[in-house]
Formats: C-alpha cells, sequence, structure tokens
C-alpha cells in the first residue's frame, strides 16, 4: 500500500466534493424518478393512461433555479466555490440556495479525504469514498422522504459481499455473510414485535437492508456497536427536537440517518 501523501489527500478532496455536488443531483431526483416509475406502474395495473411528463433523470433536465427556473452555467456550479462567489443566492432572482448543497459537497469532501488519508492512492480509498458517498445520500434521502431506495441500498450490499471475497477489506467473508443476515433478520425481528405489541409500525423495511448492508461491509462483530450508536444519537436527537418544539410528540423521524452516520463513524 502506498503510504498517504499530501497529494493524494488533495487528490480525494477535489473528488470528494465533485462527487458530493452529483449526490446533490442523486439526493432530489432520484426520489421523484422513483415516484414517477411507480405512478407509471399503476397506472398500467389498473388499465388507466400513463401520466406524461417531460423526460426527468439524473442527466436531464439541465440544473435550474427552484424558485425561477434560471438554468444553472458550468461555472455556476462549481462545488462550494459558486456557492461562495454568488454568496448563497441565484444570480437571476436572489432567492437564497438552500445551505445543504454546499454542507452535502463539503462532506463528502471531507470523507474522501480521509478515506485517501488512512489508505492512500489505492482502491482501497475508492472502495470505501465510494461506500460513504452512498450512505450520505442514503441519509439525506431518508432524512427527506422517509424512504431508503433498494437502489442504493442493495448495490451497497452487494458491493460489501464482492470486497470481502475479493479481500479488499478488512472484514472475513463469513462475518460479512453472516454480518448482513443477522444486521437484516435483528430488525425485521423488531420491527414485527413492535408491531405486534402497539400494532404500529416502528420503522421501515429499508432500514432492515440498511443494517444489513452495513454488516456485510464491517462484519457481524460491527453490529451491536452501530446498533448502539445509531439508536443513542437518534434519542438525543429526538429529544433535543423536542425540547426546542421542532417535533411533536407522535412525530415520526427516519432511522436511515443515524444508521448511515454510525456506519461512516
Amino acid at each position: 500500500m502506498l503510504p498517504p501523501t499530501l497529494h493524494s489527500v488533495v487528490l480525494g478532496i477535489v473528488l470528494g466534493l465533485t462527487v458530493g455536488s452529483f449526490l446533490n443531483v442523486v439526493i432530489y431526483r432520484l426520489p421523484v424518478m422513483l415516484q414517477r416509475g411507480w405512478e407509471r406502474e399503476c397506472a398500467l395495473f389498473n388499465d388507466q393512461a400513463t401520466p406524461e411528463h417531460e423526460p426527468f433523470n439524473l442527466a436531464v433536465p439541465a440544473s435550474r433555479c427552484q424558485s425561477c427556473g434560471h438554468k444553472i452555467a458550468w461555472y455556476e456550479n462549481i462545488p462550494l466555490v459558486s456557492y461562495i462567489a454568488l454568496r448563497g443566492r441565484c444570480p437571476a432572482c436572489r432567492q437564497s440556495i438552500s445551505v445543504r448543497y454546499p454542507a452535502v459537497e463539503l462532506a463528502t469532501g471531507v470523507l474522501f479525504g480521509w478515506c485517501f488519508a488512512i489508505f492512500g492512492l489505492t482502491p482501497s480509498s475508492f472502495i470505501w469514498s465510494g461506500v460513504a458517498a452512498t450512505l450520505v445520500a442514503l441519509a439525506m434521502i431518508d432524512l427527506d422522504t422517509m424512504m431508503l431506495p433498494d437502489a442504493l441500498v442493495y448495490p451497497l450490499l452487494w458491493a460489501g459481499l464482492i470486497a470481502s471475497a475479493a479481500d479488499r477489506t478488512n472484514t472475513f467473508l463469513a462475518h460479512a455473510v453472516w454480518g448482513a443476515v443477522f444486521g437484516y433478520l435483528s430488525l425485521w425481528l423488531v420491527y414485527w414485535g413492535f408491531k405486534l405489541a402497539t400494532g404500529k409500525e416502528g420503522m421501515g423495511h429499508g432500514d432492515f437492508k440498511l443494517f444489513a448492508a452495513l454488516g456485510a461491509w464491517f462484519g457481524w462483530p460491527a453490529l451491536l456497536p452501530i446498533i448502539i450508536m445509531a439508536s443513542v444519537i437518534g434519542i438525543l436527537a429526538a429529544v433535543g427536537l423536542r425540547v426546542c418544539g421542532k417535533a411533536s410528540e407522535n412525530a415520526q423521524m427516519p432511522f436511515g440517518p443515524f444508521l448511515a452516520g454510525a456506519g461512516l463513524v
């Protein structure tokens, strides 16, 4: 393994900022794409006319201001730099740009730089950076929509098992396989136990799959620390929101961001 160098860390940060800009697109567009896909499937199932929509995917249409429709030029879409240069406002209508966009870019840049600092300029850096990027995307999508898309969770799960089999992680293949199994079953049992006891659903099925994916990457011994960490942070966040008056007693909170955060830690 090549020793970590300042050159590789800078490369990781720049790559992470660029990927973070793309993650903002994924976070916003993927749920919309899935929703439209479900609408088409429901219409076909019920022998109804399928809804007509303009082409919408991760590539088209070009990024625009959500307030005035201003098409964002390439020089207005440089990670972090453009946000600072524009002072956080659309150049056309002067509406504020959400601080979340540069926050996602910065977080991804830091995580990529961290991976490259640990592993140097090696395949492991790119592998773990990919894991970090996927967890960031999943956390933000769940925060927005209470949904963890299979389109991201399943590739993360299978990639963890394949990486372990290819000896690209420090996790034995047996630990990865059982980590995926126990990760899924543990939350599945909690889900059904809570539902049978209260008649309510305490979490979504995506949480089972995400925990299984984390088990595939880190192995079954890491499951208990991850779930404890995620639960404690989740409880503290819920209490904090209620104390601040930003959440009611019966308000639902997604668990995916806390699982993803514990996985990153």
